[in-house]
């Protein structure tokens, strides 16, 4: 009876010092100190850079701001408008539509003798990670006209005419311009775009040196497909002039052989970069 009772009292003691340990002492019964949480101060620059990294990631894959330079797309975008271009649809093999308004990279010198800036070195470090539009990349924007397969074609005013199917502009053409210019050095032209390509116009018709007037390069005026950066989605800046920029209902008609609108996209990078953020948060919060 003895030794059962002595058997008993291990086991108490057993279950005892498990419990004191899970309580915060160490084996032995020493006491385990608690960690301090670290200062604001010390948080502060893990803070910047995952908010810098984010900055630059979504830049390079999600959404960037662009400046407007010229009124070449007038009325629909201002010179000095800021816009938020959707990079994050061409990843997943999407390509532009008609009616998108489109950034790309200059095809073949159509920028020619246009003025440059100078920017300092922090606009150059925002541009870099996305927070102010880059003045050094050479990037264009205009409308979709016409995609691989499409015949478009100019007569006199107009109206301009896809795949025989007239477009209604008058949503979005600059208003007292004609559809198509009654010039002889792009104004008037019959072209097919070929697959891989598209045929981008500006909306200020009589004030912008698209597809039309650039033929004699090596891609004939048009864009390939692979030198889009993404579709515009909004304006951004100045707050009074926020909006969409959504495809007009012309390019719906039936006959134009359209493809389905990428719908819901726009704000797709904004729930990626949340969903992007949450992780480093639990990690975190797990840490302390």
């Amino acid at each position: 009876m003895t030794s059962g009772s002595d058997s008993g009292a291990a086991e108490d003691d057993r279950v005892t010092g498990e419990h004191t340990t899970a309580e915060g002492q160490g084996p032995g019964g020493t006491a385990r100190t608690p960690k301090k949480p670290r200062s604001f101060w010390k948080e502060l620059p893990i803070l910047i850079g995952i908010a810098l990294v984010l900055a630059l990631l979504i830049k390079t894959f999600l959404v960037q701001a662009f400046s407007i330079p010229s009124d070449s797309m007038q009325n629909t975008l201002q010179q000095g408008d800021r816009v938020l271009v959707d990079k994050l649809t061409p990843w997943f093999g999407s390509e532009p539509e008609r009616g998108e308004v489109v950034v790309f990279h200059d095809p073949d010198n159509w920028l020619a003798g246009e003025p440059t800036t100078d920017p300092n070195a922090l606009q150059t470090f925002l541009s870099w990670i996305g927070l102010m539009p880059s003045a050094e990349e050479k990037d264009l924007i205009k409308r979709v006209i016409g995609v691989g397969g499409d015949t478009i074609e100019c007569k006199g005013t107009g109206p301009l005419t896809v795949n025989g199917k007239a477009l209604d502009e008058r949503s979005y053409v600059y208003a007292g311009n004609t559809p198509c210019s009654v010039d002889d050095q792009g104004g008037q032209f019959k072209v097919k775009v070929p697959k891989g390509y598209i045929w981008v116009m500006g909306d200020h018709r009589q004030n912008s040196r698209d597809s039309r007037y650039n033929q004699s390069d090596k891609h004939h005026g048009m864009v390939p497909v692979k030198d889009v950066v993404g579709r515009a989605i909004v304006i951004a800046w100045p707050i009074n002039r926020w909006d969409t920029l959504p495809v007009p209902d012309t390019f719906d008609q039936a006959g134009l052989n359209a493809q389905p609108a990428a719908a819901g996209w726009a704000v797709a990078p904004q729930g990626l970069a949340l969903a992007g953020v949450v992780p480093v948060v639990w990690w975190r919060r797990r840490k302390q």
